[in-house]
């Protein structure tokens, strides 16, 4: 009865000696943010979208480099290239040839390719530091209601509400109407983007509370959050040390859904003139100036709008492939 254990138990030991001695990678853990990363390289459409956004992140960024090799300075007027007598460009499409990638425009013959190059970077700096503030308010405030919860909870949903009623587009276009030409240490259009930013994002954080509220809500009946609690953690450490870090995934997916609506909105108040100030070059005032010169001259409305379209897109595809990545399971 003893020689089969003896036997098995060598076998076992042998077994084991093969497997220590043969050589492979051993067997490593993946964080969340690395298994979301392998989901979201599956979705070439989220890729593609990405791509986009980091181009235009980097022609923003590079606005007076890629001018200077591509184009001519924004504000420089080319009067040859219109004919003056109709003040339309010379030529056909919108004046497009090797000198002017996209043409000229109607009046006054700036290069419209410098022109939305640059309203790239007016469009989307409004659009990132308005969601930066909308996020830093709504989630502290979110986080505070949901853990808190009572009086508190109450006053910042009331306010919330409050907020999420008021007409923010009047409130801006009003706003604008009666703000100095300098403020803040800063001249013309600076002033309007400033404005632009803090009424955006002071309106917008509602929208990022109420879903960092709801997911606080759960997070803090979590046995992490009790155990931390039995610990002795105080308010502020369960606060920004166990639920935060919990709540980066939603708030992350919002950010990348939020930018979007922002730049919209940012060239619905330039169409309006409620933006930046002329000369500086934005996409909403060129689809405003297009308005009377479509018949004539239609590639100087199609070009901006163009460009406004793909970067929606591209943020949109983005966000949500990011949101699919995050929450496979809430996505479906």
């Amino acid at each position: 009865m003893t020689a089969p254990l003896h036997d098995t138990g060598a076998a076992g030991a042998a077994a084991v000696d093969v497997a220590t001695a043969v050589p492979g990678k051993a067997i490593e853990g993946r964080s969340p943010w690395r298994i979301a990363w392998m989901r979201l390289k599956r979705d070439r459409v989220a890729l593609a979208g990405g791509v986009v956004v980091l181009l235009l992140i980097l022609v923003a960024a590079f606005a007076p480099l890629i001018v200077g090799l591509l184009g001519h300075p924004p504000n420089e007027f080319h009067e040859e290239t219109i004919d003056p007598f109709f003040s339309t460009p010379k030529g056909s499409w919108g004046g497009i040839s090797s000198d002017f990638l996209f043409g000229v425009e109607p009046g006054n013959g700036r290069d419209v390719f410098s022109r939305v190059v640059y309203g790239a970077r007016v469009s989307l700096l409004v659009a990132f530091l308005s969601a930066l503030v909308a996020v830093a308010l709504g989630t502290v405030f979110g986080i505070v209601a949901g853990y808190f919860g009572g009086w508190v909870d109450a006053v910042v949903s009331r306010v919330m509400d409050l907020l999420l009623a008021f007409p923010q587009l009047l409130f801006i276009i009003a706003l604008v109407s009666v703000v100095p030409n300098s403020l803040w240490g800063l001249q013309g259009s600076g002033v309007r983007m400033a404005v632009l930013i803090a009424v955006i994002g002071f309106f917008g954080w509602p929208y990022v509370g109420r879903i960092v509220r709801g997911q606080t809500l759960s997070l803090r009946e979590r046995e992490y959050v009790e155990a931390a609690r039995s610990l002795g953690a105080g308010r502020g450490y369960i606060l920004f040390r166990e639920l935060l870090p919990n709540l980066v995934a939603p708030i992350t997916v919002y950010t990348t859904l939020m930018i979007p609506t922002n730049v919209l909105t940012e060239a619905a108040l330039s169409f309006l003139g409620a933006g930046v100030k002329p000369p500086t070059a934005s996409w909403g005032q060129m689809l405003s100036k297009a308005v009377t010169t479509y018949e004539a001259d239609p590639m100087f409305m199609i070009i901006p709008g163009v460009a406004i379209f793909v970067t929606v897109l591209a943020f949109n595809l983005f966000g949500d492939g990011v949101r699919d990545a995050l929450d496979p399971k809430g996505s479906r």
